[in-house]
Formats: C-alpha cells, structure tokens, sequence
C-alpha cells in the first residue's frame, strides 16, 4: 500500500508534532473541528472535565434561537451526533450517572431544535431517536431510587409534543422495576381523573364556524389516547397482557386491526379459544384497512387449535380475494406431497380470470410465472391501463426476452395512454417505448389479432399526427 495513503498507520508515521500542527492548520476557519478537537483535550483531563463542555454546548444549543437552513442541517447534525458519542462512549463508561443526566438534557433539547430547524428529510429526527436507546445500557449503572425515576420519567412524557421521548417506559422498565411502574401507572390514572381545563364558552356561531374549518377542539380525544397509549406501554412492560387488552373498549376489539393485535397476544398466552372468539366478533364493515392483520391472526388461531383443514380454507380464501402470494405459497406447503403442483396449476387458471388484471399480472410477476404473465396479457390486452407505468414497465423489461408480443402489448398500452391523454411529460418515455417495440418486432413470430408493428405505426401516425413533440422523439432516436 502507498505510503501516501491517508490511513491511521500512515499519518501516525508522520509524528505527534506535525500532526499536531496540521490539526492547528486544518482547524482553522472550522468551528466544528475546533469544537471536536476541544471536547478530546477535555476527554483527555478526564469524564468530569469533558462533561463540562459537553453540558456548557448543551446549554448553548437550548439557548441559540437562529433558523437552521437546509446548509447548516448538516453540521447540526454532525454536531448532535458528536455530543451522543461524547456522553455515551466518553463519559459513560467512567461516570455513568453523569452520563444519564447529560444524555437526558439531550433528548430534552429536541423540542428546541426542531422549532428551528427544518427536518423534512428526518436526518434530525433519526440522530435523537438513536441516541434515546442508549438509557438502555447506562440507566443499570446508575443509582436512581424507582420512585425519582418514575417522576422523571412522568414529567417527559406527559409533555412529548415532538415525539422524543417515545419509547422511554419501555427503554427504562428494567431500572423501574415493578415498583417503579406502579409509581407511573398511578400518575397516568391520577392525570386520567382530572378534568379538562374547560375553555370559555363561546358563540354558537364562532363553534359553527370551528367545526366547518376542522377546528375542533379534540383535547378529549387526545388525552383519552394518550392515557390508553401510556397505560399499555406499562402494561406491556409488566408482562401484563390483560391490563394491555382492557385499555380497548368493547367497540376497539370490533376494528380489524386491533383484533388482530388482541388476538396474536392472547395466542402467546395460550387463549386460542379467546382469541378466535374475539376475532369472530369483529364487525363486517366491508372495509378492506387491516383485513391482511386479521386473516394472519385468524389463520394463526385455526392453527394452534390444530383446526388445519380450516386454516388451509382461509389461506385459499385470502389467495382468491387478492391473489395473495405468501398465503398460496402457505397453502401449497400444506398440502400433501403432488396435491401441490395440481393446486398451483389451478391457482394459476384463477389468477387469468381475476377481475382486476393489473393485480394478476402482479401476482404472476411476484410468483415468478412469465408464462401465465404473457398470457394473460395477451388474452386481456384491452383491459390494461396504460398510466400504471410503474407496474407495466418492468414487466414489459421481464418479457421481452422471452414473449415479445406479450411486452410489445404493455409498451403499447403506456404508449396509447401518453398520446391519447395528451400527456406531454411522457412523451420522452412513450418514444422510447415505441423504439422497444421496434426492436422486438422480428422476435414476435406472430402478432395474431393484433396490429404489426409496422401497421401500429403508420395508424399511430395518422391519429396522433399533431403530436408532433412526441414524433420529434421517436424519430431522434
């Protein structure tokens, strides 16, 4: 390897003065290296000395009130990070109760942050949500009584507007123990049993007008969530599955999503009967959202009440609803040796006789079978829709190869959309869609019901003659 090759053995060879006046050198007009290098020496005196800059840069990150644009969002960054590696690698492992108290004003900082920054890209957001494990690892090394700890623990999530503390109780159950829970159950139930600040009352006229702008006042909403949120955090960090469940109401254990989630928990403790019972009462609403949820945890439930013949009906079920991939491949593993491949067999017929034939050629992309995809393009050609490019593109790129005709359709369908819709931005795409075509066109030994290439061509020619943004590209090329 070069000598001048930047690398730890390399620059050590050059020796501690002149790294040491190259430092100087490069530091120069650069605050954060300045910053870094300070926060070293400090290290270098000890956990104590390098604990006083990393709280004296708290400080002055909670005091500063400037904007941050997207120019800066990177070196804040870097900061934070910098001042997490301080407190958890540096200080921690020499002072770890100085090292919890710091990380905690650091999380603490978020609120400040993100009022002055914009973290759209979630950069930010990622740098806190990072650093809130770390109590994990540090908070067992401390010396906090359970009782001070629910208090602390209370007072931050009780105000978590940004989201920081997310996780804390569940991060933090080890050192509360089950004293310590108890401690913050009780300060949940106390807050739940105080009443809502009332507002003053207003015009009916003003609330009217409230109402018609989405300006609804959802405190109640809030603070019930936030209660039913807190309540199963602790719960499920005690172990206790049926305080979890009870923060559900008889209507909540009705919505798809939350059966699911009810039902998988009772599974664990062995409450199979329980659990099929609850999810049988979920309400038929014929909404789609968290059906997927619910069959997992139906199909889970057959299974552990060794109902087999039960749960392969609903696995064949979920398959025809949504040409599911994972609940056929579940479907076909349970099946005695040979059934399979006259199920697969059958699966496949359905799947060409599906309704919506963009979800088919889905599915037959997904299980691998180009051969039922270019049939079935080939036989539902007028039903494809040509502004589902995302779909149709890399199928067309599946196919060429192999069935020619079956791509040129799909290239053809995205081409029709373009110039029949007007839609001048895929113009560039449509023409190079119509040049795959082209290049295909010899490989297709015959175009059967369908137009040649030569004679899509010429027809394209005359019914979109005006388009001629579009031809300017086909022909360029």
């Amino acid at each position: 390897m070069s000598k001048k090759t930047l690398n730890k053995a390399n620059l050590a060879d050059l020796g501690a003065d002149r790294l040491a006046n190259l430092l100087i050198e490069v530091s120069q007009g650069s605050a954060d290296i300045k910053r870094r290098l300070r926060l070293e020496l400090s290290h270098n005196l000890g956990a104590t000395e390098l604990a006083h800059e990393v709280r004296k840069r708290l400080a002055s990150l909670r005091k500063s009130k400037s904007f941050v644009s997207w120019r800066k969002r990177k070196a804040l960054v870097k900061d934070l990070e910098t001042q997490v590696v301080m407190i958890v690698d540096k200080i921690g492992p020499d002072d770890p109760i100085t090292a919890f108290d710091l990380l905690w004003q650091f999380i603490e900082l978020a609120p400040s942050i993100y009022q002055r920054a914009d973290d759209r890209r979630g950069d930010i957001g990622e740098v806190f949500r990072s650093a809130i494990v770390h109590f994990a690892d540090i908070a067992p090394c401390t010396d906090v009584d359970a009782e001070t700890l629910a208090d602390r623990v209370w007072r931050v999530v009780s105000d978590n507007g940004y989201g920081e503390w997310d996780g804390i109780i569940s991060i933090l159950a080890p050192m509360l123990g089950e004293a310590g829970l108890s401690y913050l159950k009780a300060h949940v139930e106390r807050f739940a049993d105080t009443p809502l600040f009332e507002p003053e009352v207003e015009h009916e006229a003003i609330l009217f007008l409230r109402e018609l702008r989405g300006e609804a006042d959802h405190s109640a909403e809030r603070k019930q969530r936030f209660v039913q949120q807190s309540l199963q955090e602790i719960a499920t960090a005690s172990g206790d599955t049926d305080a979890y469940i009870g923060q559900y109401s008889s209507e909540d254990l009705r919505n798809k999503v939350v059966a699911a989630e009810v039902a998988m928990l009772l599974l664990k403790d062995s409450k199979a009967e329980d659990a099929l019972v609850l999810l049988s009462n979920v309400a038929d609403d014929g909404n789609s959202f968290g059906q997927e949820q619910w069959d997992d945890a139906y199909i889970s439930t057959l299974t552990v009440l060794g109902r087999h013949n039960s749960a392969q009906a609903h696995r064949w079920l979920c398959f025809e609803n949504r040409l599911s991939v994972d609940h056929l491949r579940a479907f076909l593993k349970g099946l005695p040796d040979f059934e399979d491949v006259e199920a697969e067999d059958r699966a496949r017929a359905y799947a060409l006789t599906y309704p919506d034939v963009l979800r088919a050629l889905h599915f037959c992309l997904k299980w691998s079978d180009l051969s039922t995809a270019a049939q079935l393009v080939n036989v539902r050609a007028d039903e494809l829709d040509g502004d589902h490019y995302e779909l149709l593109t890399p199928a067309a790129d599946a196919l060429r190869e192999r069935h020619p005709l079956a791509a040129t359709l799909l290239w053809r369908a995205m081409i029709d959309f373009a110039l029949i819709e007007g839609r001048a931005s895929r113009y560039g795409h449509a023409a190079c869609h119509l040049n795959d075509c082209d290049a295909v066109a010899p490989e297709v030994d015959t175009f059967d019901a369908f137009p040649s290439h030569d004679r899509y061509v010429d027809e394209m020619r005359v019914r979109h003659e005006r388009k001629s943004s579009f031809w300017a590209k086909f022909d360029a090329h």
